[in-house]
Parts: C-alpha cells; structure tokens; sequence
C-alpha cells in the first residue's frame, strides 16, 4: 500500500508543507482595525468552512500558489464555523454576500475584490498591493 500511495501522492519526504502569514479572525472588533489598515496596506481574509471537502480543497490551492510575504498584505484566516458572528458581521461591515470559501480584499475601508469558490484562486492579488 505505501508503494501505491507514495506513486500517487508523491513522496512525503520530499514535501514540506507550506506555511502562510496567517492572522486568525476571531473578533468582531478585528473588522474595525482592518478596515482602518486597510488605509495603507491591502487586507486580505480568507472565510474557510472546516467541515466543507471543497473549502479544503481551495484553501490547500490557494496555499500552494500563494508567493507574497507580510510585507505585502496581511491575510487574515476565519474558522467561519467556530466564529459565526464574525462571518456574519464581515458580510454587513463590507456588503458582500456570504459564501463559503470566500476571499475578501480590501482597501481603503471597503471590498475592492471577493471571489468564492474555485474563483478564488483565479484572482491576482498582486494587482490589489498598496
């Protein structure tokens, strides 16, 4: 079985798992602190849905081509499950509707980009940098 899985899967020990800046989302009071970075540099949040195969599978291609640093933009990661409210509350602060994956950018105080979906690794966030 380890012949098959490491031929399909690519070996394990060559693969070294890739780690973004993430900022966590957990508060309400975070939008507002976003929305005031958001004055001079971009802001960015992932809203990931834990138990949804096709959120996970966006999240690890989005992980995967990901090549800005912190410096950049900061990205924030919100657990849409474990923070309801805050999903809900990004949803009324920035006039969008709620879907799930989805991917927020935001500048000076407002969305100037979203995408859900397989969209969301479609945008070029490069073009959104302060």
């Amino acid at each position: 079985m380890g012949f098959l899985s490491n031929l399909f899967s690519g070996s394990s020990e060559d693969k070294e798992e890739k780690v973004l800046p993430w900022l966590t989302l957990t508060q309400v009071d975070q939008l507002k602190d976003i929305e005031n970075k958001s004055k001079t540099k971009t802001q960015v949040i992932f809203k990931h849905s834990t138990r949804c195969g096709i959120s996970r599978m966006v999240l690890k291609q989005f992980v995967a081509s990901y090549n800005l640093t912190e410096s950049d933009l900061d990205l924030y990661y919100l657990d849409l499950l474990n923070h309801r409210d805050v999903s809900n509350e990004t949803g009324y602060k920035f006039q969008v509707m709620h879907e799930s994956p989805q991917l927020l950018i935001v500048k000076n105080g407002v969305v100037v980009a979203h995408a859900s979906h397989g969209a969301i690794n479609s945008l070029n966030l490069e073009q959104y940098l302060t």
